[in-house]
């Protein structure tokens, strides 16, 4: 694609981009080799479009040196802010403190990287001044590693069962919210953010744009293989009773199967002389229903700790720095 494309004004007959005001939230992770090209990139497409706009950098408890390269730029720039969490909760967590702290008719989020690359931010507000209320990127090509394409592959299975996600619809976290759906997941009471499945639930009209995925310039990306896993594990007892479903089945299939051999070898007794002593067969059966009441009082006791979470803390995240020009 070539830039005069993404830079070409809307078509006639719909709203154009200058009649809006646009919030770019970034999330910061110990990026401090390319946080700033970053910056650079988004204020070059934003002001070379003539688009109003305010650049939120939320730095998500950076060992390396990011904060003060944010709150540098936030010193002597109108447009950037710059937050600074108490330590690093994550980047949904760090997502909403940026949403929170927008003030755009569209909020966009992307990542710190350079591998959403900004100029396709375009693209997603062309789709989204159409009457969209929610559009997300997806991508020609991800250039990541095997593990997060698999990943990927995975929530996007959870989101359709848990969030009802289209099949049709890719997801990402390159995306365009309107107002009315920013202003709903900021007055969502949750301990565990998930801003794409919020997305989906306080949305009807969400739809996705082609757009290119760039590999990282520098460094290697934060979003290991544990977050991964801890955010299926978000999706899937925070805003799920799949997991507690599934272990009640699974405790009901074996209770049948225990009633059934119970009632085999009860038959037996009556019908057939056995030597057995039955040891074997006490310890095999004590043995799997112990396993099975044990996986249910974790699974029950799992979203316990959530619902606890959720009553005892309204914010999932601590802002202890505000720098503005």
């Amino acid at each position: 694609m070539s830039e005069a494309r993404h830079l070409s004004p809307a078509p006639p007959g719909r709203p154009e981009r200058s009649d809006f005001r646009y919030s770019i939230v970034v999330p910061v992770f110990n990026s401090v080799g390319v946080v700033e090209t970053t910056i650079d990139r988004i204020v070059d497409v934003f002001e070379g479009a003539g688009l109003r706009y305010e650049l939120i950098l939320v730095n998500d408890g950076s060992r390396d040196g990011s904060w003060d390269v944010i709150a540098a730029r936030a010193r002597t720039s109108p447009h950037i802010v710059a937050l600074n969490l108490l330590r690093n909760y994550g980047q949904h967590c760090a997502n909403l403190a940026g949403l929170r702290e927008a003030t755009g008719d569209f909020v966009i989020t992307m990542d710190d990287d350079l591998q959403n690359p900004p100029d396709q931010a375009l693209l997603l507000i062309d789709e989204a001044i159409t009457g969209r209320d929610v559009v997300f990127g997806r991508f020609e090509r991800k250039q990541a590693p095997g593990y997060r394409r698999l990943g990927s592959k995975v929530i996007n299975q959870l989101n359709r069962r848990v969030f009802g996600q289209p099949q049709d619809l890719a997801v990402s976290n390159f995306r365009i919210l309107r107002r009315d759906v920013v202003d709903r997941i900021c007055a969502s009471r949750t301990a565990h953010p998930y801003l794409t499945g919020q997305a989906l639930l306080y949305s009807g009209n969400a739809s996705d744009v082609l757009v290119r995925h760039d590999a990282r310039p520098t460094g290697k990306s934060n979003y290991g293989l544990r977050r991964i896993l801890s955010l299926v594990l978000t999706i899937s007892f925070s805003y799920s009773v799949f997991p507690l479903r599934a272990a009640a089945t699974a405790g009901f299939l074996v209770a049948l199967g225990s009633f059934l051999l119970g009632a085999f070898y009860l038959g037996r007794t009556f019908f057939v002389d056995s030597t057995v002593p039955g040891w074997t067969t006490i310890a095999v059966l004590v043995s799997m229903f112990s396993g099975v009441v044990i996986a249910l009082v974790s699974m029950v006791g799992e979203y316990v700790v959530r619902t606890l979470d959720a009553v005892s803390e309204t914010t999932p995240y601590h802002v202890v720095e505000r720098v503005r020009s």
